[in-house]
């Protein structure tokens, strides 16, 4: 069994304050005996007034931030996952994953997909990734890596199934707006449905973002979420869920199509 928790929050302006507030959600998931702690998108800091912050706001890999987590992480087997902006070229950044755990980054993944989409432009201040994720062992399962935008394209997802995931992890910053909360849940159900595999998404909350984050099983049931305040949620991943429903709904094994292939950037 693999305990997972879910830590949503309101991403503030300064690194430091964000910095405390991850600090105590790893102490808190650490006592609750979670080997997994997913926190959203973005997490180095947000300003809906000043969306070029992020760019500014940047820091590499061996930064303040990072330094501070990676040293609260020492000697705990607890894995944290979460994104930030890292420094790229041309002025602008990646929108990077990290996975740490004990003292060591463990994988990151730079975002595919960026959010070009309702009237907003995430390629102004963020440069693509090119590399699907590689799995990372949690616990004795395999976890793939996805981030916010990337819910919406199904190719990411079932890649990593193929791979072999058993969860798909998603930090996101959700932006709010006439129907998004539906799209969120349900692509969330359709993703776990897709591949027979638990979804483990953190969203952001606050002013912008709506929050809600949640664990989504492999035959689409939320068996855990949170509203639209900051929340700490647990929830159990079972490895016998998973078999039971690749055993009844054998989409992997059935399917048709080979492994999609991620198209190159001119």
């Amino acid at each position: 069994m693999l305990k997972v928790a879910l830590g949503q929050f309101a991403v503030q302006r300064e690194w430091q304050k964000n910095s405390e507030i991850c600090l105590d959600l790893m102490a808190k998931a650490r006592d609750g005996g979670a080997h997994l702690l997913v926190l959203p998108e973005g997490i180095l800091a947000r300003d809906i007034a000043d969306p070029d912050l992020v760019r500014r706001a940047a820091q590499p890999m061996d930064g303040p931030f990072m330094a501070q987590l990676l040293q609260a992480s020492l000697g705990s087997d607890l894995t944290v996952m979460m994104c930030i902006h890292v420094p790229a070229s041309d002025h602008k950044v990646w929108n990077v994953l990290v996975a740490l755990r004990n003292g060591k980054v463990l994988a990151q993944y730079r975002k595919l997909h960026l959010y070009d989409a309702f009237s907003m432009k995430e390629s102004t201040n963020v440069v693509p990734g090119d590399e699907v994720p590689p799995l990372v062992d949690v616990a004795g399962m395999k976890v793939g890596l996805m981030t916010c935008y990337d819910l919406r394209f199904p190719e990411l997802a079932r890649c990593l199934a193929v791979d072999g995931a058993d969860v798909l992890v998603l930090p996101a910053a959700w932006v709010k707006g006439p129907l998004k909360e539906a799209h969120w849940e349900v692509l969330l159900a359709a993703r776990a449905l897709d591949n027979t595999c638990y979804v483990v998404a953190t969203g952001e909350c606050g002013e912008r973002n709506i929050g809600q984050s949640m664990v989504v099983d492999p035959l689409g049931v939320a068996i855990a979420r949170a509203a639209e305040a900051p929340a700490l949620v647990f929830a159990d991943i079972d490895p016998a869920r998973i078999a039971h429903a690749r055993r009844s709904l054998p989409v992997l094994e059935n399917r048709r199509f080979a492994r999609p292939e991620l198209r190159r950037s001119a």
